[in-house]
Parts: structure tokens; sequence; C-alpha cells
């Protein structure tokens, strides 16, 4: 009942005073750079009006990381915002944490998918929330199976491979291929930060690729680790066989529409069932029914809507941002229909840190439908292995 009141009181809020009683910081990406997590931003300004204040940190945010900081640290000059969510948490994220909490150590501070040390994040942050590496790296070859791969490839290169989640989910990985009878093949790739940049990365798969399904079968299913290799993997995988479970961070909208030269309206933007539906099409339409997925759902724009929404929920103090309940309850928010699962982080001394959340949507197969993954078990073993 008090949470009813709670909502019905922000309602009247919204509609009757001009200005907000409080306000949120939401910091995403641009939309040539991260248009998903933008998205969500779009919802929550849609959703909750003027008490989001929304910024976006430069594309080359690696060079530029004062800046980043800039724009985060920047938001706690208003005493109206009482929280700053950052999605994606990119590098200077956790500099930018540090000096709010010295001006401002009132404000809430939420981090989606960060790219920093995850004991680093937790240290600063109220709550972090990043797909779940470890959980995955199992369900994604069990599911490869499922559907009848037989081999299991993963393309990375060193600078991925140097993020402690990423490393121990290509361990797991290899390690659920053995032991469900798979075979398991590393494979190196050019990092498009390099300097062979953007296009050449994605020539790298576009020629590589019919290569090695001679060589490993049309029964191998494909992981990489980069969103610029997906686009190229997902059209030769749609051409010439091979099976594509879900992306690293997986959306309908992640390589599918340049693959398969799929565009959207206006209306269609934002609105998961419509760009689900259409992308299943040119799928199917392709020959890729029962052999490629996704989340049905991109986990970018949920994150940023549903920290957003936790965000301004904890405030009203009708949720806890580090409570894994009112975490997932706002993930399901923006999902109808999608089924999800997590866990606390574990760091590799053995703690958990309860405000570190790893999490992970049930897999969409084009043609299928949901596979249920988010309703199995890991084994134990599996959360073991760094």
């Amino acid at each position: 009942m008090k949470k009813v009141f709670v909502v019905l009181l922000l309602v009247l809020t919204l509609t009757i005073f001009a200005e907000p009683l409080f306000k949120i910081g939401v910091v995403t990406g641009t939309v040539s750079q991260s248009e998903d997590d933008l998205r969500g931003a779009e919802q929550l300004i849609k959703e909750y009006k003027d008490m989001i204040v929304h910024v976006t940190y430069p594309d080359n945010f690696m060079q530029e990381m004062e800046t980043t900081i800039a724009q985060i640290v920047g938001l706690a000059d208003d005493p109206l915002v009482k929280a700053i969510v950052v999605n994606q948490a990119v590098p200077g994220t956790v500099e930018a944490f540090r000096r709010v909490r010295e001006k401002r150590p009132d404000i809430l501070l939420l981090a989606g998918n960060p790219h920093e040390d995850p004991t680093m994040i937790a240290d600063v942050a109220d709550v972090a929330v990043t797909p779940d590496n470890v959980a995955r790296g199992y369900l994604i070859v069990k599911a490869a199976k499922m559907l009848g791969a037989d081999t299991f490839m993963h393309i990375s290169f060193p600078r991925h491979m140097s993020y402690e989640l990423l490393s121990r989910r290509r361990n797991i990985m290899k390690a659920a291929a053995e032991d469900l009878g798979m075979k398991f093949v590393d494979m190196g790739s050019p990092d498009p930060v390099s300097d062979v940049g953007i296009a050449g990365a994605q020539q790298f798969i576009l020629e590589k690729v019919p290569a090695w399904l001679d060589e490993y079968g049309k029964n191998t299913a494909f992981f990489c680790t980069n969103d610029a290799h997906t686009e190229p993997l997902l059209k030769r995988i749609a051409e010439l066989g091979g099976y594509f479970i879900e992306a690293d961070l997986p959306s309908p909208t992640m390589g599918y529409p340049g693959a398969l030269g799929i565009t959207f309206t206006d209306e269609e933007k934002g609105n998961w069932p419509a760009i689900l539906k259409k992308v299943e099409e040119a799928v199917i339409a392709k020959g890729g029914a029962g052999r490629m997925g996704t989340w049905a759902y991109s986990f970018g724009y949920t994150t940023t809507a549903a920290l957003g929404d936790l965000a301004i929920k904890s405030v009203l103090g009708i949720a806890e941002v580090d409570n894994f309940d009112d975490v997932m309850a706002s993930f399901r928010k923006y999902t109808p229909g999608a089924g999800w699962n997590g866990s606390f982080y574990i760091d590799a001394d053995g703690v958990e840190r309860e405000n570190f959340v790893l999490v992970y949507q049930d897999t969409y197969v084009f043609g299928k439908g949901y596979l249920h993954m988010t309703d199995l078990e890991v084994p134990e073993k599996y959360f073991e292995i760094y």
C-alpha cells in the first residue's frame, strides 16, 4: 500500500508541479556509438519528463576521459539531482564517481555495464549492473549444443581478454564446451581500435568465416566479444551457415540491421516487439531460422531505463538500489514476456559484492522463440572458474 501511495504521489507531482521535487542525472553514449543506451534515456524522459537530466559522453571516450568525467561530475552541481546513472560506465566513471562523492555524498550512483575493474566500480558505486558473463559462459554454449552445434568458436583479441569478466567467460565457455562434448576453438582477430580500424577488423571477419566453416563445419557456433565484429559475422552466418546464439551485449539491433539490410521507421525505434518481429522476418527469409538468436529486448536500452527507474524509486524510498529483487523488478518492467535471472559478483578472493549485480535475459532464437535458458540451473563448478 505504501508503494502504491508513493507512486501516486509521484504521478501527481509530475502532472501538477512545473518543477520536479528532485532529478535523476542520466549519462549515455551518443546515438552513433550506443543508440540503444540512448533510447533507454528517451524512455525515461517520456515516462518521468523533467525529472530526467540527460547528457552524453564523447564518442572518443578513451581519448577524452576528462570530458567524460566532467560531464558526470557536472550533474552534481544541480542540488535537485539525487542520483546519477551512467550506462555504459566507460573508463573515467570510477574517478567521476569519486569526485561526486567528495562534493555530494548524498547522491546515489548507479553504473550500467562498467568497463573498469569490477572491484573498483563496486567500491565507488551504490550499485553496478552488467551482463552475467559467468552464467552466460555456460548458457551460451549450452544453447548452441541444444540447437545442434558441435563446435564453438570464441573470437576476440588481447585487449578484451585483459578484462577480468571477459576472459573469465572465455575460460568458462571452453570448459562448458569440453563438458558438453563440443570442440572449442579459440580464434584471434584484429582489434577494431588498432591500426586496422573498424573497417579492417570487419573485413577480416568477412574473409575468414567461409574458411572457418570449411574447416570446422556448418555446425559451428560463433561468438565474438566486439560489437564491430558482430555485423560481418552475422552476414556470413546468414549466407553460409553456422550458429549465432547471442551477441556480447545482446539486442535485435546489434549487428542484424546492417548484416541483413533492415531499416526501422521512427515509430519502430525503441519499440522492441516491433523491432524483434521485423528482424525475425528478415532472418527467416535468409534461412537463419533456428540458427540465429538474440535477447528480445536490448540490454543497453533496458539497463538505462531500469537503472533510472530504480534510482527514482530508491530516492522515493520504495526500493533499494542494491536489493536484488528491486533491481530485477525494474529490469522486468521494461521487458514484458522476457525472463531474467542473475546473481551477485564474487571476486577472485571469494568475496561476494552485493552491490555488483550480474544479470541475463532469456535467449530468443528467431523462428523458434525463447529457449527458457533463465530457467536452467548453471552447475556450481562454472562459478569457480577464473
